[in-house]
């Protein structure tokens, strides 16, 4: 993961999809299972993670 800022807003979202793919593939099956069964699809799963990403507080 990178300490810079991205160039644009698409690529601050992509760069968070990203990582939050990264973040689901490493969930255990039963946290994977618990964010489905609250968000319904994995497609909401990964909305919600990158949204909680972009809101998130920097770390700076």
């Amino acid at each position: 993961m990178t300490d810079t800022l991205p160039d644009s807003p698409d690529a601050a979202v992509l760069d968070a999809a990203l990582q939050m793919v990264d973040v689901w593939n490493r969930l255990s099956a039963e946290k994977q299972a618990l964010l489905l069964k609250r968000f319904g699809t994995q497609e909401n799963a990964l909305a919600a993670l990158v949204t909680t990403k972009m809101l998130a507080p920097s770390k700076h």
